[in-house]
This record gives structure tokens, C-alpha cells and sequence, in this order.
């Protein structure tokens, strides 16, 4: 059943199914190492933030009926009756007709319910205060629990955290976060023609590209790459690479070796180590298409083309989501698209998907795509490309002008 080919959306959920039952262990890490991290259990809040009525200018906090009707011409006249510096507990409280001296984030006296600003007000002496600008019930003040609120799920489970929710934990005196640890995902590159970057190359030999572009693809995502280096196309070999790599990790990503004929030693060297061994072998994509799925004792393994191109291209497809699962997030995690028009006409196979390199301009307020030609083993028109122009597999392509999705690098 080898080299039935399956859709991208198909293949995405093979692999969600397959690997339904992974299970992700948890850690708690300090937030100065939480960004990016994925939430393990829901987050709730223990307290309110803020915690007291507060203002968010400077100026004074008053009742607010006692402005109503002030103007420049009849400004309402009040008392001032202290002042509440920052960092400070308001110990005074107010009555109708008077007025407190407060700074940004200062906490309201008791009583008041808004602020007044600084600029629409003018002291008269050290004791009265002129107020040219009414204000509604608590303008210019943040509520108690206003920003959040005791009880509140400030983070559900699967979440990934920014550097604005790490502060949202500081400011509710979280220190340490449970997370789901960072996965373990064995990288492989394959083929006798492949040497160590720091090598000299022969004619007919290349450098490794796809061992540093996946693992920083996987490092992207916040898991952790582990190179298990170059791998000749042997069948033992492959074997014991696959088999290292396996007993550490949590997934593998291995490339070359998976297109069909007499050097097809990968899916031989899979189908050896365990159950249930290959599950698909081949996606409907250009480029990319020997590609392989596949699980040996409930560890994921992703056969990638051993062009660059073609790895990079299904790393964003298949691998991508993945990694992101056994990350503890949704699959589509991270997957940033857009539409542009077609800078020229782009003709495809029915069938199937097509991913044309694309470099983004804007032109008179909209996004083009001028695609970037060139064969899938050419690293360069990766690196002067943007993103990925999808081409459906019910179209045959698009005409210039045309709107298409573009899947953009990260």
C-alpha cells in the first residue's frame, strides 16, 4: 500500500490520530524562562488585579456628581483635602465637595469614584481646587479585579505564553509556571553524497543543509532538536540511527532516502524496528511527494525529502504540526497566512498541491506575490522568498491578479 498518495489535510489527520495517546509530562520553569513555553493545566487568578480602585492619570480623585455641570466659565469649586503619592495606601477619605491631590496609579480615597485630570483643573489656593471638565463614575480609574479578576482563567491549558501573559503572571505573583516539557525530536540526515559543513565536498558531494534548517525549524517551535548527524545509505546503517534516536526522543525527522527505488532504504529500515511501522508514504504536493509517516512503538517518525527545498516544505506541512502537538498546542499553532495577487500566471497539475516560493511586495496599498522559479534542491530561493504560494489541488493555477493563500515564514 506503499506510495498511496494522501492530501496535506489528510495526512495532518493521520498524524493527530496517531498520536492521540502521546504522553506530555509537565515542569514548572521560573518566568524568566517561561516565553514560549506551552501551558500545562489552566492558570486561575488568586487575586484581583489591581487590587484597589486606581487612577490611570494624574490629577484628583473626587465624587464625580460634584463635577457635574463644571465648566471654564462656572468651574465646579472643591476642597482639597490631602494627597495620595504613589506606592502609598489612601488613608484619607472624602466627602461631597472636596477633592484629593493623585498620581498614575495611585490608589483612590475612599469614597471617590473618579479622577479628574491635572489639565482640567486649577488650584485656587492650597485649599481649593477649580474643576473646568465634569467626569462620569469612574472615569480615568481602573476598577478592583477590573483588569482581572479573582477566579478568573487567565490561561487555559494549550496556551502559549508571550512576553505580555509572563508579565500578566508577575503581576499576580506567579513565579513558576507549569508547562508541558519541551519534546525531544531526533533529527537524521541521510545519503552518501552528504558531508559535514566544516568538510571539503567533492564533485558529486554536498554539504549537510537539512540538519541545521530542521533543527531550527524545531527549534522555532520551541521543542528540542537533537542531530544523531549524516547517515550513508545503508540499510544497518539507517537502522541504527533510527534506533538511537528512538530510544531518546519523542520524535524523529529523518531526510533523503524516502523517494522510490532501489536506494529506498528508509521505509525497509522503519518497517524493521517495530509496530505499526510506515503508515503513509507519499502526499500529493509538489515538492515533496516521497514522503513518509510513520510510528515504532508510539514514537512519531517523519520521512523527509532530501532536497532542502522539498524538507523545508513538508517540515511546514506535516512536521510543523507535529511538533506542535507534542508541544501541547493545536496543530495550526504558528502557521501565519495571508492573501496576495499573483504577479504572473502559475499553472499546476490537478491533483495536487502545488507550494510556488513567493517574495511579497505591496503595491498601491495591496500584496503581491512574484514567484521565486527555481528547482526544489536550491537553498537560495528559499532564503529570497517570504513565504509559500498554496496552489488547491482542484485548480490547475492561478492567472495573474488572481488572489491566492500564502503561507509565510516565521
Amino acid at each position: 500500500m506503499l506510495f498511496e498518495v494522501k492530501s496535506v489535510e489528510e495526512a495532518v489527520k493521520i498524524v493527530k490520530e496517531n498520536i492521540s495517546d502521546f504522553q506530555r509530562d509537565s515542569e514548572d520553569v521560573d518566568l524568566f524562562d517561561a516565553l514560549g513555553r506551552v501551558i500545562y493545566s489552566d492558570v486561575i487568578a488568586m487575586e484581583d488585579i489591581p487590587a484597589f480602585n486606581r487612577s490611570t492619570v494624574d490629577g484628583y480623585a473626587v465624587i464625580a456628581k460634584d463635577t457635574f455641570g463644571a465648566s471654564e466659565s462656572i468651574p465646579s469649586i472643591l476642597e482639597i483635602v490631602g494627597e495620595v503619592r504613589m506606592g502609598e495606601k489612601a488613608k484619607v477619605k472624602i466627602f461631597a465637595g472636596q477633592a484629593v491631590k493623585i498620581s498614575t496609579g495611585g490608589m483612590l480615597p475612599e469614597n471617590s469614584d473618579a479622577v479628574v485630570m491635572l489639565e482640567y483643573t486649577q488650584p485656587l489656593d492650597e485649599n481649593t481646587l477649580l474643576v473646568e471638565k465634569p467626569v462620569a463614575p469612574f472615569e480615568n480609574v481602573i476598577k478592583k479585579g477590573e483588569d482581572i479578576a479573582k477566579g478568573e482563567t487567565l490561561f487555559k491549558r494549550g496556551h502559549t505564553l508571550r512576553a505580555q501573559d509572563v508579565g500578566a503572571l508577575a503581576a499576580l505573583g506567579i513565579t513558576k509556571v507549569k508547562v508541558y516539557k519541551r519534546p525531544r525530536i531526533g533529527i537524521i540526515s541521510s545519503g552518501d553524497e552528504i558531508k559535514r559543513p566544516e568538510e571539503e565536498t567533492k564533485e558529486g558531494e554536498i554539504r549537510d543543509i537539512n540538519t541545521y534548517t530542521i533543527f531550527s525549524a524545531v527549534k522555532s517551535l520551541g521543542a528540542i532538536g537533537v542531530p544523531f548527524g549524516i547517515v550513508k545509505d545503508d540499510f544497518e546503517l539507517i537502522k541504527k540511527a533510527l534506533s538511537d534516536a528512538l530510544k531518546t526522543c519523542d520524535a524523529v525527522i529523518i531526510s533523503g532516502g524516502s523517494s522510490v527505488g532501489t536506494r529506498d532504504l528508509t521505509l525497509k529500515a522503519v518497517n524493521s524496528l517495530g509496530n505499526p511501522g510506515v503508515i503513509f508514504h507519499g502526499l500529493s504536493v509538489k515538492p515533496g511527494k516521497p514522503t513518509i509517516f510513520a510510528v515504532v512503538e508510539k514514537v512519531p517518525i517523519i520521512g523527509l525529502p532530501g532536497h532542502p527545498v522539498s524538507a523545508m516544505i513538508i517540515f511546514e506541512l506535516i512536521a510543523r504540526p507535529l511538533v506542535n502537538l507534542l508541544m501541547g498546542r493545536d496543530e495550526d499553532y504558528g502557521a501565519f497566512k495571508l492573501y496576495a495577487r499573483c504577479d504572473k500566471d502559475i499553472s499546476s497539475a490537478a491533483g495536487r498541491e502545488d507550494y510556488i516560493r513567493v517574495k511579497l511586495e505591496k503595491r498601491e496599498n495591496e500584496l503581491w506575490a512574484i514567484p521565486i522559479l527555481g528547482k526544489s534542491g536550491m537553498i537560495s530561493t528559499m532564503t529570497q522568498s517570504d513565504g509559500l504560494l498554496k496552489i488547491p489541488a482542484e485548480r490547475v493555477g492561478f492567472s495573474r491578479g488572481e488572489l491566492a493563500e500564502v503561507i509565510v515564514y516565521r
